[in-house]
C-alpha cells in the first residue's frame, strides 16, 4: 500500500518523512498503529485502532483455531485494513505472531486472510519478535542503557533477548505467554492454588534452560520489560509510566510482583478490572502473566526492571523506516 508522498530512488528514500502503518495480529489483540516518521525523528502516532480477540480462547483440542475464531479474526482484520486504506500510507505491513504461527490450521487461516483481506502477511518467528522488540527498547533507552536484558510477555510466548547493540547477541522465544499459560493451566476463576503451583513449576523448568543459554553473554546493565501485561502490573503497583517528553522512570520490582500477584489470584476476572491498570482485555490473563514474570525475574536474579512504552509494533516501524 503506497501513498502519494514524494519518494526518491528505487529503494524509496523518503524526502520529507513517511506515514507508516503496521497491523499486529497478536494472540490477544489485532492492533493497527499509524505513525508519521522521519529519519532521526521520534515516531509520532496519528491513529491507533485495536480489537480485542483473546485468540487463545478459540483454540480447539487439536490446536486449530475454531470457525468462530477465524470469523472474528477476519472481521477485526478487515476493519483495520479498511482504516489503513483510507490513509495516505507510504508503507503498510501486516504481521502475525505466535497465535497464527503455531495454530494447527495456521497455514489455511493465513491463506484465507491474505485472500479475503487482500493483504500479505509477514509471519514472525519467536526470535524475530524478540529482535524487533529489542530494537524498539534500545532506541527508547539509548546506548547509555548498556547491556540490556529484555523480557517481553505476549499472549502466546515470552521473548527474551540480551545484547549491547541494536541487534541482540541472543534472541529466544519460549512458550510462556500470558494467554497460553492461562488456557493451559488455569481451570477456574480465580485460579486454584494447585493450578498456580503447576504453572510456576512449568515456568521454572522452561526458564532454567533459557537462563543457561543467556548466561554466556554476561550480566546485563539494565533489565527492561516490554508488554501490556508488564505495563499493567507497573500501573497496579503505583509506578508512574513515562509519557512522551517527560523524564519519569517506570519500574517494577520483584517485591511488588510478589506482593500483588497473590492478591490478584484471589480475585475473579470481573473484580480485577476495578484495580488501576487492569483493563478488561487483560483481566483474564494478568494472573498468569504475573506468575510468569515473577518466575522470570527470579530465574534471572533481577530485583527491578524498567518498563518500556515501546515494543514490537514500534520495532517493526523503526525497521521499516531504516529500510526506506
Amino acid at each position: 500500500m503506497t501513498g502519494d508522498r514524494p519518494v526518491d530512488g528505487a529503494l524509496g528514500t523518503v524526502q520529507h518523512g513517511a506515514r507508516l502503518g503496521v497491523l499486529d495480529i497478536g494472540s490477544n489483540t489485532v492492533h493497527l498503529l499509524i505513525v508519521d516518521m522521519r529519519l532521526g525523528g521520534r515516531p509520532v502516532p496519528t491513529r491507533s485502532h485495536k480489537q480485542t480477540l483473546r485468540l487463545m480462547r478459540y483454540l480447539q483440542d487439536d490446536g486449530s483455531i475454531s470457525d468462530e475464531g477465524v470469523a472474528a479474526l477476519l472481521s477485526a482484520i478487515g476493519e483495520c485494513v479498511d482504516i489503513a486504506r483510507a490513509e495516505a500510507l507510504d508503507d503498510f505491513v501486516v504481521m502475525a505472531t505466535s497465535a497464527l504461527r503455531e495454530a494447527a490450521n495456521g497455514e489455511e487461516v493465513v491463506a484465507r486472510i491474505e485472500r479475503e483481506a487482500e493483504v500479505s502477511l509477514d509471519i514472525l518467528s519467536g526470535p524475530d519478535e524478540a529482535r524487533l522488540t529489542f530494537l524498539a527498547v534500545r532506541r527508547w533507552f539509548g546506548w547509555a542503557a548498556g547491556r540490556i536484558l529484555l523480557l517481553d510477555i505476549g499472549g502466546g510466548s515470552l521473548e527474551i533477548a540480551v545484547g549491547d547493540d541494536e541487534e541482540p547477541a541472543i534472541a529466544l522465544s519460549v512458550p510462556l505467554g500470558a494467554g497460553r499459560s492461562t488456557v493451559g493451566f488455569f481451570h477456574d476463576d480465580p485460579p486454584s492454588a494447585a493450578d498456580q503451583r503447576a504453572l510456576r513449576a512449568y515456568a521454572k523448568d522452561v526458564l532454567e534452560d533459557a537462563v543457561a543459554k543467556v548466561a554466556p553473554f554476561g550480566r546485563p546493565d539494565h533489565v527492561i520489560g516490554s508488554s501490556k501485561t508488564i505495563r499493567s502490573l507497573a500501573r497496579l503497583a503505583g509506578n508512574a509510566l513515562p509519557g512522551v517528553g517527560d523524564g519519569d522512570r517506570a519500574v517494577l520490582s520483584r517485591a511488588q510482583l510478589d506482593d500483588w500477584v497473590p492478591r490478584l489470584a484471589r480475585m475473579d476476572a470481573t473484580s480485577r478490572t476495578a484495580l488501576p491498570g487492569i483493563t478488561t482485555d487483560r483481566t483474564f490473563q494478568i494472573v498468569a502473566g504475573g506468575i510468569v514474570l515473577s518466575e522470570a525475574v527470579r530465574a534471572f536474579r533481577v530485583a527491578e526492571l524498567d518498563v518500556s512504552p515501546w515494543a514490537l509494533r514500534e520495532g517493526r516501524l523503526l525497521q521499516m523506516l531504516d529500510r526506506v
